[in-house]
């Protein structure tokens, strides 16, 4: 497998060009240029079943998504990662995991059938639920990566997310008519995200300070997704979770936050919570150019969705018209390699500083 993607010494010297000026973005925000990730299509990959069913299947998966950046020169690290979807942390504690046709696997189940209960759920083992397979995969997975490839972070979901898959919807009335409950299973799966996140930390890097996440490298520890979140009411998030939220980022160092959801109002909370380092959000539902004028020079901005080279987007920064933020990673697909480097280079010459 070492030899099945190779890294020449140019690669690794422009690679590390790369890294320098990810690190720029957070460290001079006001000196930084936008990072330019360009999406492509990967012919040939094996199904989610496959992948699932033999690491060496998915890893091999994880190289070849690789190729086709290499190729374009764009921005996009050399990274791979486990792929065992949004249900690990639930899992731990209990739920069933389901795999859907050629997909990700989700949770199945969920434990907890009133609120009470929760009183009695119990911390999980550090190889629950999937877990120990993890990390029988990612020590394979590193005896077989080639140079220069790293190995990102597992998904933790964040403190809601999983609460919400343990719980089910009824955590939605739980709210009004269970607080404390809800406050004790926060509570209890912060902690575990907490545990987990520095071990599976400790089997990828014995770097405390950057991590790979999404084909990036960014300032902190790890990134959690706050895609729940539209469920409930912003106020709500400040009442019941945001405290969660800084305790966890506090606790293992900053990092990321990925959100999906519809509801704007809550981003400005997301903003606000002192540790985090970058965030990305759906520009499909919310205004780009206007959250790059709302966001802290400290928060490293990244469109959750892969731009179209025909947006909205993507034709005013190609005229030119780039955000006053400049720290900033742009996600643009292309329908080939040689598309995606025509459309890479007109993008960074488009850059106005």
């Amino acid at each position: 497998m070492r030899e099945y993607l190779q890294i020449n010494h140019a690669e690794r010297s422009r690679f590390e060009d790369v890294y320098a000026r990810y690190r720029c973005l957070h460290n001079e925000p006001d000196r930084c240029r936008p990072m330019i990730i360009v999406n492509t299509p990967v012919p040939g990959m094996p199904s989610w079943e496959e992948r699932l069913a033999d690491p060496l299947v998915m890893l091999r998966a994880e190289l070849d998504s690789l190729r086709p950046h290499m190729e374009i020169g764009d921005d996009r690290v050399p990274t791979v990662r486990v792929q065992f979807g949004t249900a690990q942390v639930a899992a731990a504690f209990g739920c069933s995991i389901h795999v859907p046709e050629n997909n990700l696997p989700a949770a199945g189940s969920h434990v907890l059938t009133c609120a009470a209960d929760v009183q009695h759920l119990e911390m999980p083992a550090l190889d629950a639920g999937w877990y120990g397979k993890l990390a029988a995969w990612t020590k394979l997975w590193r005896e077989h990566l080639p140079e220069g490839v790293h190995i990102q972070h597992p998904d933790i979901q964040s403190a809601f997310n999983s609460a919400h898959l343990i719980r089910g919807n009824d955590i939605l009335t739980d709210f009004y008519d269970a607080p404390e409950d809800v406050g004790v299973l926060l509570d209890k799966v912060t902690d575990y995200m907490i545990e987990i996140t520095r071990h599976t930390k400790s089997m990828i890097s014995d770097d405390g300070d950057w991590f790979f996440d999404w084909g990036a490298l960014w300032k902190g520890v790890a990134r959690i997704s706050n895609c729940s979140m539209q469920m409930i009411s912003p106020a709500l998030y400040r009442a019941h979770v945001l405290a969660r939220d800084i305790r966890f980022f506090n606790t293992i160092g900053g990092g990321r936050m990925h959100y999906c959801g519809i509801t704007g109002a809550v981003i400005d909370d997301f903003l606000a919570v002192p540790s985090i380092t970058g965030l990305d959000v759906d520009c499909d539902r919310h205004d780009f150019f206007a959250l790059c004028n709302r966001a802290p020079a400290r928060v490293v901005l990244m469109p959750t969705n892969t731009l179209d080279g025909n947006s909205q987007e993507i034709s005013r920064l190609l005229r030119g018209d780039w955000p006053m933020k400049r720290n900033l990673i742009i996600q643009v697909g292309a329908s080939s390699v040689e598309e995606g480097k025509r459309l890479l280079e007109k993008l960074r010459d488009s850059i106005p500083y």
